[in-house]
C-alpha cells in the first residue's frame, strides 16, 4: 500500500478533457487509502476522513482552477474570502470581524479553520446534550460509601 502513494496521476485539466480517466484514478487512489466512501452521498465517514479526501482531490485539480471564470468575470481569492465573510449570519457579526482581522489571504486557509471550528462546535454540543447544565454530578468512582 505504501508504494501506491509513489504512483501519482495527472491532474484534472481545466478543459476537462481527461475527466473520465481522472475520476477512475481518483476512485482507485481513494479506495487504496480506505477513503472511497467519503465521496458517496449519505456516507457515514468521519469528518476527518472527508477532509483527507477533499485535500487529496484538491491536489489533483489543475492549477488553473485558482482563477475561475464566472460569466466572464475572473474570481480571485479576495472575492472568495469576501463571499464567505458576507454569508455569516447577522448574529455572528463579531465572529465575522474576528476572522477578517486574522488577515486570511487564501480561501483554503479560512475554510480549513472554519471546518475545525465546526467540528469543535459539534463536539461541544454533543457534550452539552449528554450532560445538561444543572444536572446532578456523576458519583465519584473512588469514593467509598459512608454510613
Amino acid at each position: 500500500m505504501a508504494n501506491l502513494a509513489k504512483f501519482d496521476y495527472a491532474v484534472l485539466d481545466i478543459t476537462w478533457k481527461n475527466y473520465l480517466t481522472w475520476v477512475l484514478d481518483t476512485k482507485i487512489h481513494l479506495e487504496a487509502g480506505n477513503l472511497r466512501d467519503t465521496i458517496r452521498e449519505e456516507n457515514n465517514s468521519s469528518s476527518q476522513d472527508r477532509v483527507k479526501a477533499m485535500i487529496f482531490i484538491r491536489r489533483h485539480l489543475d492549477e488553473a482552477k485558482e482563477r475561475v471564470k464566472l460569466c466572464g468575470d475572473t474570481i480571485i481569492e479576495e472575492d472568495m474570502l469576501e463571499k464567505i465573510f458576507s454569508i455569516f449570519h447577522a448574529s455572528n457579526v463579531l465572529l465575522q470581524q474576528q476572522y477578517r482581522a486574522r488577515g486570511y489571504t487564501e480561501y483554503n486557509q479560512l475554510i480549513s479553520v472554519l471546518l475545525v471550528v465546526e467540528q469543535n462546535n459539534e463536539l461541544l454540543m454533543k457534550n452539552h446534550n449528554s450532560r445538561l447544565t444543572g444536572s446532578a454530578p456523576f458519583p465519584k468512582v473512588n469514593a467509598a460509601p459512608s454510613k
